[in-house]
């Protein structure tokens, strides 16, 4: 007699079993028996500052500079600030578990690399030490258009140091070029690296006025920093007379004028449907009504952001942006995430708790990488991720779909 056929197939790639983020913690009070102490700052609020011993003073204004007179920077900070989280006790939150799944990528916490571009004025290793960092803990990076080194080269690294011998998941941010050969181009070379949802930028479609940079007349874009992407796709080299290589300048003077300058309108947005076939998410979106025309135009997500104040002084917080997003997509399947001032895992939380599916983080992960290279980025993200884990149950939750609005109290 035979065996019953099974009711089911098993799955073939089972869920890993949640990580235990917190052991951070006591692998650094460990090392102190030894006397080894952490490489640099565990407190993500004081990166900035000790970061800037390792950058040259262009470098590290246009990193951590913002527009106008930083107003919306400090707002960003400030929101944070009146946000305050009220601990429950006797919750059984001993053990927790952070997974998640966003726009059907599995994540073993709600956090992602934000796309932040020409990391190669930052350290020399640039994107691909970030891939690598990003893919041994299992975070998805989001590579950013103005990248240093190409979107395939970026996917290597990160495929090559996945966590567990898996390939690194990564999602692919569009600066929106102005001829539509380039841009498709691209898009399609995203996908077959393996990139699988798209970020659409589109509150950077004009540099904003930053005086850090205007005052030392600092624009990476215009050396031919940040430009890896376009200057080897074979759509854009088709339209110069020599290749970059040989003739930088006109390279440049190409390439700026497309990727910078020009807004675009709602219809528009069928032509990246048309030449992506996964995921779409609209990256800074602020005001509710046009969280609702992202949803009606068919995009999957938003990313409630000001671009960490880069581009609009005397904006609002984005975490005041947040909740009026939220509601706005009630019941339209649009994932909400959330970028702009994050540093703390108790920032994580509030963002969370405000109903983001997941945050963003950037300039803490480039501060590492000033600090340390691939080591560095690795340092900030466990220790972000630690101080998530451990906020979260010293919160009294066991993972992150449990926190509501009711856990935080605005003062």
């Amino acid at each position: 007699m035979t065996d019953p056929a099974p009711t089911s197939s098993p799955d073939p790639t089972p869920t890993p079993a949640p990580a235990h983020f917190a052991n951070y913690q006591n692998e650094i009070y460990l090392h102190g028996l030894e006397d080894r102490v952490p490489p640099f700052t565990t407190d993500g609020t004081a990166l900035g500052a000790s970061a800037r011993a390792h950058l040259d003073a262009g470098a590290f204004g246009y990193l951590a500079g913002s527009a106008g007179s930083g107003a919306t920077h400090r707002a960003n900070r400030e929101a944070f600030d009146r946000h305050r989280l009220v601990p429950r006790m006797l919750t059984d939150a001993t053990h927790r578990d952070l997974r998640t799944t966003v726009l059907g990528t599995p994540m073993p916490a709600p956090v992602l690399l934000a796309p932040l571009g020409v990391q190669s004025i930052v350290h020399p290793d640039a994107e691909p030490a970030t891939a690598r960092a990003a893919a041994s803990l299992g975070l998805t990076m989001t590579l950013s258009t103005a990248s240093s080194h190409t979107l395939e080269d970026v996917a290597e690294a990160g495929d090559d140091s996945g966590a567990d011998g898996a390939g690194a998941s990564r999602w692919f941010q569009l600066y929106w070029p102005n001829d539509d050969e380039v841009c498709a181009s691209i898009l399609g070379r995203a996908r077959r690296a393996g990139y699988t949802t798209l970020v659409v930028t589109l509150d950077t479609w004009t540099l904003a006025w930053r005086p850090q940079d205007l005052d030392r007349a600092y624009l990476p874009f215009i050396r031919g920093v940040g430009t890896a992407i376009p200057f080897s796709d074979p759509a854009f080299r088709a339209g110069l007379a020599k290749p970059p290589e040989e003739d930088l300048a006109a390279a440049v003077l190409r390439w700026v004028p497309m990727f910078t300058g020009t807004d675009r309108s709602w219809d528009r947005l069928p032509f990246l449907r048309e030449h992506w076939d996964g995921p779409i998410v609209l990256k800074g979106i602020q005001h509710p009504d046009d969280a609702r025309r992202a949803a009606d135009a068919g995009m999957d997500g938003i990313v409630v952001s000001n671009h960490g104040g880069r581009q609009v002084d005397g904006a609002m917080a984005s975490l005041d942006a947040l909740p009026a997003a939220v509601r706005a997509l009630e019941g339209t399947g649009v994932e909400v995430l959330f970028d702009s001032g994050i540093r703390t895992g108790a920032d994580v939380l509030k963002a969370l708790a405000l109903g983001a599916r997941a945050v963003l983080v950037g300039r803490p992960f480039a501060y590492g990488l000033a600090h340390g290279g691939e080591d560095g980025v690795r340092h900030v993200l466990r220790s972000l991720l630690a101080d998530l884990d451990l906020t979260l149950g010293l919160t009294g939750h066991r993972t992150p779909d449990e926190l509501t609005p009711d856990d935080l109290h605005l003062r």
